[in-house]
């Protein structure tokens, strides 16, 4: 087991059995969020699915972060004619706390727009529009077969997000219009681009290199469609966990989300940038806002979408840092509270949901072998939940508990192919907790912990400082699973790593022959 020094962590962790190792990397943060409350669930295109926040382990990226936000969740790949696009009337942010405030630093905003080029066939002597986003095959950049363009802007925010200083990212290669940037249309399927790899080759040409107001470095950035990289037996879980809970880790279950696709929102920052003074230590969440008001009107659109009148003042609709907390740890009245809700405010409004967890009672109920911890308030919960581990990826400060993704800088990245999908438990501490990569198993992880695999770990003099003991959690020790399992292999070894959409003529499946990452 490859452990680097991180303090009295490794030490535990290294006398440890690799089983009970194994709940080492949860912090509560249980595993992906898609429809996770009833207000977003009805509104797709503001729905934030998963963040992803690791070192960037591309060759010659040492010196980067990748911070990736996915949103519009189980996108059906043959989802024409009008496929998938960021809502123009949304404010989508990422956020970054680098003081250990529970507010943001600076944030990332990004802003759609899309237009119709109106493409018309003359048909019987007269010009009609055609029903298809694409007229004909579709390769280079701004293909005139592409019936609709689909453009973006981004901001960074120092201070407030609301009210601190906004300054333009720019194109760094310059240009007509430096500050818009395009977004491909999604992978409407194999004829459109030519064959399997004619998608990847065209959405290529949309990552850019970007200059940030106030960093010395520049950094990229990509938006566009990907293939889901999010694993879980999801329709298992929530059927009742209708499944072997200490059954085979790989191979136990089918990937609910494998035939899916999402929109991502991909930056590589310069560490340099994200950092503040000497604490290596930064969080993130992200977030979707829409106008208090909106009218809408019967008077002919000007683009893809209807006239509509939005007023007031941007009204955050979802909130998402670590993975699944409102699915299985918010209580359902309180879902879409979350959503609106900052994380400097969670340990006012939802300690309970944290310190008096329900999962492990559901749990216990459905598997009475399962025993629940029993040590309330479950501090090692809250310690790691709202405060980061000691030692690994707890700020220096922790002025305010506060839900968020949280990541060491200061811990090498792992070459694709040399990741351990248990991260931290398995030796590999540049893995979840300590930020998440796309193939970080968070579901095995995060539901041993929830049943107490910390109390475990902490040992009997509570090395970890989570406020528990062994013998709070009898079933702690156990190797709960979902039974599905990805590593990093199958997700790319460059910016933005998460693979080619699946394009939209996979249903029946693809014959044989033919594959897809």
């Amino acid at each position: 087991m490859k452990i680097r020094t991180i303090g009295p962590l490794a030490a535990t962790i290294v006398r440890t059995s690799a089983v009970i190792a194994l709940g080492m990397t949860a912090t509560a943060a249980w595993s992906s969020s898609h429809r996770e409350a009833p207000g977003i669930a009805m509104n797709p295109s503001v729905d934030a699915t998963d963040l992803y926040m690791f070192r960037s382990y591309e060759t010659g990226r040492a010196a980067y972060v990748t911070i990736l936000a996915n949103y519009i969740p189980f996108q059906d790949p043959q989802g024409g004619p009008n496929f998938y696009m960021f809502n123009p009337n949304a404010l989508y942010e990422i956020h970054i706390d680098n003081t250990g405030a529970g507010s943001e630093a600076m944030t990332f905003q990004f802003r759609f727009t899309n237009k119709s080029s109106a493409t018309a066939l003359t048909v019987g002597g007269k010009a009609v529009k055609i029903p298809l986003i694409a007229a004909g095959p579709i390769s280079g950049a701004a293909p005139a077969t592409l019936g609709v363009n689909e453009t973006y802007t981004l901001n960074i925010v120092r201070g407030d997000r609301r009210t601190g200083t906004s300054a333009s990212v720019v194109n760094a290669a310059g240009g007509a219009a430096p500050t818009v940037f395009t977004k491909p249309v999604d992978n409407i399927g194999d004829k459109t681009f030519g064959g399997p790899t004619g998608y990847a080759t065209y959405a290529n040409q949309y990552i850019y290199d970007v200059t940030i107001p106030g960093c010395s470095t520049p950094g990229r950035v990509f938006v566009g469609q990907r293939k889901e990289p999010f694993y879980i037996a999801v329709g298992r879980i929530f059927d009742l966990f209708n499944m072997n809970p200490l059954g085979p880790e790989v191979g136990g279950n089918n990937n609910d989300l494998e035939g899916k696709n999402v929109s991502t929102l991909a930056l590589e920052l310069p560490i340099a940038c994200l950092t503040a003074g000497t604490d290596p230590v930064i969080g993130a969440w992200t977030t979707a806002s829409l106008r208090q008001g909106t009218l809408l009107s019967n008077a002919p659109a000007t683009g893809l979408n209807k006239v509509s009148l939005q007023g007031g003042a941007w009204t955050q609709v979802s909130r998402l840092g670590n993975p699944l907390v409102n699915e299985v740890v918010i209580g359902l009245d309180d879902k879409d509270k979350f959503n609106s809700s900052k994380p400097k405010n969670d340990g006012t409004n939802f300690a309970d949901y944290v310190t008096n967890p329900t999962l492990p009672a559901l749990i216990q109920t459905l598997f009475p072998a399962a025993v629940a911890p029993t040590n309330f308030p479950r501090t090692d919960l809250l310690t790691v939940f709202l405060k980061g581990i000691k030692g690994l990826n707890q700020p220096t400060t922790v002025a305010v508990p506060a839900e968020m993704m949280r990541l060491n800088t200061s811990i090498a990245a792992v070459a694709i192919g040399a990741q351990n999908a248990l991260g931290v438990a398995g030796g590999d501490n540049a893995g979840y907790p300590n930020g998440r990569r796309p193939g970080d198993d968070v579901v095995d992880l995060s539901i041993r912990v929830a049943m107490g695999a910390l109390c475990v770990l902490t040992g009997a003099t509570d090395t970890l400082q989570v406020g528990c003991k062994p013998s709070d959690a009898p079933a702690g020790a156990l190797p709960f699973t979902d039974g599905v399992r990805k590593t990093s292999v199958n997700y790319g070894a460059t910016f933005p790593y998460l693979t080619t959409p699946l394009p939209g003529q996979l249903n029946p499946p693809a014959a044989a022959g033919t594959t897809y990452p």
